[in-house]
């Protein structure tokens, strides 16, 4: 299949990058609006016990949960909230907030004994309680409401609360992506111009991945007319789709210039067969590596909050169409350019090729690691486990005002909150379902036995529906608050039922959604990718190694996280406030996309040893010529990946700084250690064993295997691993 499309582009060039040209100006156009159709929320789980807890007491009592604090001093420091002239700036705001947008509204003067007011009377609160019934409708109603919140005349005004947080995250994190691209694409392109020696070659990869973005938008657009789809999709189109588009574009032109080399100057085709070997063989490893990638992402599809699916169908996205354009548009320009492709070379790399022989320092590299092979896995895997080793005591958590930049609003406002009106306190909504009377006085005193409960107030009573709420001191976060909470959980009623919600209530069904639906993630990555890479490799042996591969190098990327982002190390340097606890879903996002990325080195690397291996049938020449002729390349194509990562690390957002630090981290472990150290000691202790299958899978991957056709004929491999190798097979023609 593939060598029939590389020898259409190599015949109808003109007219596949045409179709390829007028398909992304509409996808361009068509995915522009594609913000108007995407959430805010999405980070809850609609079958949780808190989720539940929320949908009872709206349905009981509307939302009585605190949503937005508004703290209101005055500008010039002069009155305080016992001043008329104070209390009659906030009604006007109070009276002036939509009614259809709000649930309630408290302000501290229809409050006089909840401690809305400070010690000294400086600050005054106004507790809002949003209209709606998603966390989408909620931050929708939010926008309505900030704005005449922080619209008042001789008064300073600060919104601190759950929705102030997600606002703020979500303007900055869009920012963010803003500036992420701006810093990246001009350093990638100088980069690839450093590779590749050659100023058109080194548009390429800038070319497909500004095309793998427009299409990913498109795509997901279509998605979220069926499904709710997080905004937050959008980063990940970013990191995956301008990242792979990079790694494809520098597989694709690097076997180009190469197969192209080796074509006579005056060939009027050589172009053509140029592209052609190129699709036969490094096209078959972008579509391996695409679908490999894909298929990973695709692992997030399984769980219930719509945040992680939206970086599930973003990624998905963002991974087919770089494949696609990898594979249709790119190599139309390049049969268009032919040996135009390095106009404007550099001078001193005239001489230079970016895929050298066998014999380069990748090489001696491998065969002295190949020397000694049981030392070198041992030391590596030493190493590699001691750097994850922090991770073994990772705390989890999810997202409060510090995952915002200490200048951000809603930071600021938490802060003001806590100097002006006392130590930190969380909460915990209980509502109780059929419970007689007598039964919840029983159950307030049970509550407030529990250890760091500091009261129980009540909120509403209906029927026989009670709503309270449970304080204690210290941030929401907390493992004490998430204990807490399992506490009060454990505590029943004599009659009807209980149910707990609020934040330390969310993050607490998060951590258990995650931990439950984690087995089966993994089961659906490893499974998918034992199958792809047998279809690609024949073997049964290299798949289940190049699991284990990427687990080394992902593992370790989690220690650095949890060394930095859990225990604070570097904090002043990267510039954020511990939280002293990993977010939930940020291991669970760099899993599904560190496995992809392994495993597109992993496939690049395999297919150029399975190359010389069909060449040669020596395994040690075999892995050493795979190295020597992919290491560069890797070297070079994790550097520009690094660069689009690395720059998501300069984000203001702690977990997006975590994720590009910690994916950055795992990239560079791979790109080196993994493929230039582990790779090449196990696939020598294997030996022949690498290439093994069971005879039936042996026969039928002989038939329908997805093989890369090397320069010469390919020789049949279907006998025991231990038989001598110049037994089986004919010396090459």
């Amino acid at each position: 299949m593939i060598d029939r499309w590389g020898d259409l582009v190599g015949r109808r060039a003109l007219a596949v990058l045409l179709i390829g040209v007028l398909l992304t100006l509409g996808a361009g156009a068509f995915g522009a609006g594609v913000f108007d159709s995407l959430s805010q929320g999405g980070f809850d789980d609609r079958s949780s016990e808190s989720a539940r807890e929320l949908e009872a007491e709206r349905e009981a009592f509307g939302n009585k949960g605190i949503d937005v604090v508004a703290i209101y001093s005055d500008a010039d420091g002069g009155s305080t909230a016992d001043d008329p002239a104070f209390r009659v700036a906030v009604e006007d705001v109070v009276d002036a907030i939509p009614a259809d947008a709000v649930a309630s509204v408290v302000p501290y003067y229809a409050a006089p004994d909840a401690g809305l007011v400070s010690q000294d009377a400086s600050h005054a609160q106004v507790l809002i309680s949003l209209a709606g019934v998603t966390q989408d409708d909620f931050l929708t109603n939010y926008d309505r409401v900030a704005p005449v919140l922080e619209d008042v005349e001789g008064l300073d005004a600060d919104l601190a609360g759950a929705f102030a947080v997600y606002n703020d995250v979500n303007q900055i994190t869009s920012d963010d992506l803003k500036r992420a691209e701006l810093i990246s694409l001009p350093i990638v392109i100088l980069l690839a111009l450093l590779i590749f020696g050659s100023a058109v070659a080194a548009l390429m990869p800038a070319m497909v991945g500004i095309v793998a973005m427009l299409g990913a938008l498109a795509v997901v657009r279509v998605i979220a007319e069926f499904t709710e789809v997080s905004v937050f999709s959008v980063n990940v189109i970013s990191l995956l789709g301008i990242g792979l588009a990079i790694d494809y574009a520098l597989f694709v032109i690097s076997r180009f210039r190469e197969e192209l080399a080796l074509q006579p100057l005056d060939a009027p085709d050589a172009a053509a067969v140029a592209i052609r070997r190129t699709m036969a063989t490094a096209g078959r490893t972008v579509l391996f590596s695409g679908l490999t990638v894909a298929a990973a992402m695709a692992s997030l599809l399984i769980f219930p909050q719509a945040f992680l699916r939206s970086m599930g169908y973003g990624g998905i996205a963002a991974v087919v169409v770089a494949m696609l354009a990898a594979l249709t548009i790119l190599p139309a320009v390049l049969r268009l350019l032919g040996r135009r492709v390095d106009a404007g070379r550099l001078p001193w790399r005239r001489d230079r090729s970016l895929a050298p022989g066998e014999g380069g320092r990748w090489a001696a590299l491998a065969h002295a690691v190949m020397r000694r092979p049981v030392l070198v896995m041992v030391v590596t895997i030493a190493a590699l486990l001691a750097v994850a080793s922090p991770f073994l005591g990772a705390k989890w958590g999810s997202v409060d005002y510090r995952v915002l930049p200490t200048d951000a609003p809603a930071h600021e406002a938490a802060a003001l909150l806590n100097e002006e009106f006392g130590p930190e306190t969380s909460t915990a909504q209980l509502l109780l379902q059929g419970t007689d009377p007598t039964d919840v006085a029983a159950y307030v005193e049970e509550v407030r036995a529990v250890p760091g409960v500091l009261d129980v107030v009540p909120v509403a009573e209906e029927g026989t529906d009670t709503l309270l709420r449970a304080v204690w001191e210290g941030n929401s976060q907390t493992e004490a608050a998430q204990d807490l909470v399992r506490d009060l959980r454990a505590i029943d009623p004599a009659s009807g039922e209980a149910l707990v919600g609020g934040l330390s209530a969310d993050t607490v069904d998060l951590i258990a959604s995650v931990a439950d639906h984690l087995p089966w993630m993994g089961l659906i990555v490893v499974g998918v990718m034992l199958v792809l890479l047998f279809v690609a490799f024949g073997s049964v042996v290299l798949p289940v190694k190049a699991v284990l591969m990427n687990l080394f190098s992902i593992t370790a990327s989690f220690g650095v996280v949890t060394w930095i982002f859990s225990d604070g190390n570097l904090a002043g340097f990267l510039g954020f406030e511990p939280q002293g606890f990993l977010d939930a879903t940020n291991p669970i996002l760099m899993l599904a996309i560190l496995f992809g990325l392994s495993m597109d080195y992993e496939v690049f690397l395999l297919s150029r040893v399975r190359e010389e291996w069909d060449r040669t049938r020596e395994n040690d020449r075999a892995v050493a010529a795979g190295v020597q002729k992919t290491g560069r390349i890797i070297t070079s194509a994790a550097l520009l990946l690094g660069v689009v990562i690395g720059a998501f690390g300069t984000s203001g957002i702690v977990f997006m700084k975590m994720l590009g630090v910690g994916m950055l981290v795992a990239l560079l472990i791979d790109a080196t250690i993994v493929r230039a150290l582990l790779v090449p000691a196990t696939m020598k202790l294997l030996g022949d064993w690498n290439w093994y299958a069971p005879g039936p899978l042996a026969r039928w991957w002989e038939r329908y295997g997805f093989r890369e056709e090397g320069p010469a004929a390919h020789v049949p491999n279907t006998r025991d691993p231990g038989t001598p190798t110049e037994d089986r097979v004919p010396e090459p023609v």
